[in-house]
């Protein structure tokens, strides 16, 4: 009973809170980050890799490293924004060093993101609408990667331009030149899509 009383005491600390408790040696504080961003970082991860497998190592491997550089956190960022630069580093250094998975990308071969259910739409609207994220998810794919990672922030993620630029480590006028060059190529990636589909 204390036990449980003890965690509904401290469900409430902030991030940074928990941060500090982990850096002197609470494991439970670090428990409740992963709770707090687990579905986060898998949804960051599936949304750049495009494939559930990878998506899980990359989460593993993101939660690796966060456990281990947390105490060196500063709160300059936000945690969140921390763990999603994490996130990304971690999807890129396994894409370089994945050929494999590289080809699977290349080749469109990588499973798509289940999209979910609308009960107030009819068959045919579910259907159309699942072919249509087939095929957005299938051109996120071929986006190069700076591009990819920019758009998937900011439009799947909701990520403001100053979160992104942290993230990413670059200029807020790098980020918007990314994500307007990134949803050009996308544009042009669905039209080309369409243009196939209406063909057939």
């Amino acid at each position: 009973m204390k036990a449980a009383v003890l965690m509904v005491e401290t469900s409430g600390d902030t991030d940074l809170e928990l941060v500090e408790r982990h850096r002197y040696g609470d494991r439970a504080a670090f428990e409740q980050i992963y709770r707090r961003h687990a579905e986060m970082v898998f949804n960051l991860a599936f949304r750049m890799t495009g494939d559930r497998e990878e998506a899980a190592d990359v989460s593993q491997e993101t939660f690796l490293r966060v456990h281990r550089y947390c105490g060196r956190f500063r709160g300059r960022s936000s945690l969140k924004t921390w763990i999603y630069r994490v996130t990304v580093n971690c999807c890129r250094s396994r894409f370089r060093r994945n050929q494999n998975w590289r080809t699977r990308i290349l080749s469109g071969a990588l499973e798509t993101v289940e999209q979910v259910p609308d009960t107030r739409r009819g068959p045919e609207d579910r259907t159309l609408a699942r072919d249509r994220g087939e095929r957005v998810t299938d051109a996120l794919r071929r986006l190069p990667e700076p591009f990819r990672e920019a758009v998937v922030l900011r439009d799947l993620e909701g990520l403001t331009y100053e979160e992104i630029a942290n993230v990413l480590g670059v200029r807020i006028g790098t980020v918007r030149s990314r994500i307007a060059r990134g949803r050009d190529r996308l544009r042009t990636l669905l039209e080309k899509s369409e243009s196939c589909v209406t063909h057939r």
